[in-house]
């Protein structure tokens, strides 16, 4: 009989909700330890998924003998830590998103990964949407071509998170860029087949929240210590040749036509584009010069945080490679890092392998 594999998370307070019935819900797991600081959150955890064992410091979670696999939940800032000491221990790991908020960090991480030979993967989650699997399918069938060209945005009106681990740097390192810009990002490189970046020229902003009175529907008035970027853009050119533009934040004057965020892709192949959550191709026929618009209408189900933690547990359980690597997060990272350091220094930025 397979062992059962048990896991450890760290930080539960937040998006570890998610993520709890996936480990519930996989043959090859049970939630064993959980770690915070917060007992409240602990407890509350500890009554929703049955773990006996509750730390308050989570070098002692990672010390136990008995936890296999670590899932760190916890503010961007102390993913680095957390998970190198957790790989050195002997663990395998799943991080949440930005796997860690410079490219030096993820190459540690990487380091640890290769010294340990454990599995580390990124808690990508909307890669395990049934819309983006579909038509991920269809790219690398190659229905588009090569991709020349991605337009990618994910915005928010009035939805800054003002928890001090999202808007406080120390914390979080960043504010919607690394926050919910990652995700958009993450979810076009791999649509693309991860092409590496060569330059990026980006710009950030807080002309919103610096505003007197300015709030978000996600809690009210915009705090002081509110010291991240409200809004980012970058262009991007790869080795390829093929460019991107990026967009994300929290506070824009947009229209959300009627949905709490709006995240979209299209990417522009030699031989038709699409625009993703929709999943719409356009294409032409050149011999009879006729335009075609279509819809790709079959699509997987299942909540996709969960079927993350799933797939990761399926991986380590049946010795396969992380479902997704380090090195496409290093990828993510250089191009987000180059976007602040561009802001920054107001000139292009050279990314290096």
């Amino acid at each position: 009989m397979a062992k059962t594999l048990k896991v450890g998370v760290i930080g539960v307070g937040g998006i570890a909700n998610t993520h709890f019935p996936g480990w519930q819900e996989s043959p090859h797991t049970e939630i064993a330890a959980l770690s915070d600081l917060a007992e409240p959150a602990l407890q509350r955890a500890a009554e929703k998924t049955g773990a006996k064992k509750l730390y308050a410091n989570p070098e002692e979670l990672i010390a136990d003998p008995d936890i296999d696999i670590v899932d760190i939940c916890t503010p961007n800032m102390y993913h680095t830590p957390l998970t190198v000491g957790a790989l050195d221990a002997g663990k395998h790991v799943i991080c949440e998103k930005p796997l860690a908020p410079t490219p030096s960090d993820i190459q540690q991480m990487i380091a640890a990964r290769d010294r340990s030979g454990k599995l580390l993967m990124t808690a990508q989650h909307f890669r395990f949407q049934g819309s983006a699997k579909a038509l991920k399918a269809e790219i690398d069938g190659g229905t588009l071509g090569p991709i020349y060209h991605a337009r990618s945005w994910m915005l928010r009106r009035s939805g800054a998170p003002l928890r001090p681990g999202f808007i406080m740097k120390k914390h979080s390192g960043g504010g919607p860029c690394i926050d919910i810009g990652v995700h958009i990002l993450d979810l076009t490189l791999w649509m693309m087949g991860h092409p590496q970046p060569v330059t990026v020229t980006g710009i950030t902003g807080d002309r919103l929240s610096k505003q007197k009175g300015m709030f978000s529907a996600w809690g009210g008035t915009i705090p002081p210590e509110f010291d991240v970027e409200e809004f980012a853009a970058a262009f991007v050119r790869f080795e390829t040749g093929a460019t991107l533009i990026l967009e994300c934040s929290w506070l824009l004057h947009h229209d959300m036509g009627g949905r709490g965020e709006d995240m979209q892709m299209w990417l522009y192949g030699e031989k038709a584009g699409s625009h993703w959550p929709d999943n719409q191709l356009v294409s032409a026929n050149l011999k009879t010069q006729q335009l075609i618009d279509s819809k790709l209408l079959k699509a997987a189900g299942g909540e996709p945080h969960a079927l993350e933690c799933i797939a990761f547990a399926e991986a380590v359980a049946k010795k396969q490679s992380s479902p997704v690597p380090a090195e496409e997060s290093l990828k993510v990272c250089q191009i987000l890092n180059g976007l602040y350091e561009s802001a920054a220094t107001g000139r292009e930025v050279v990314i290096t392998p």
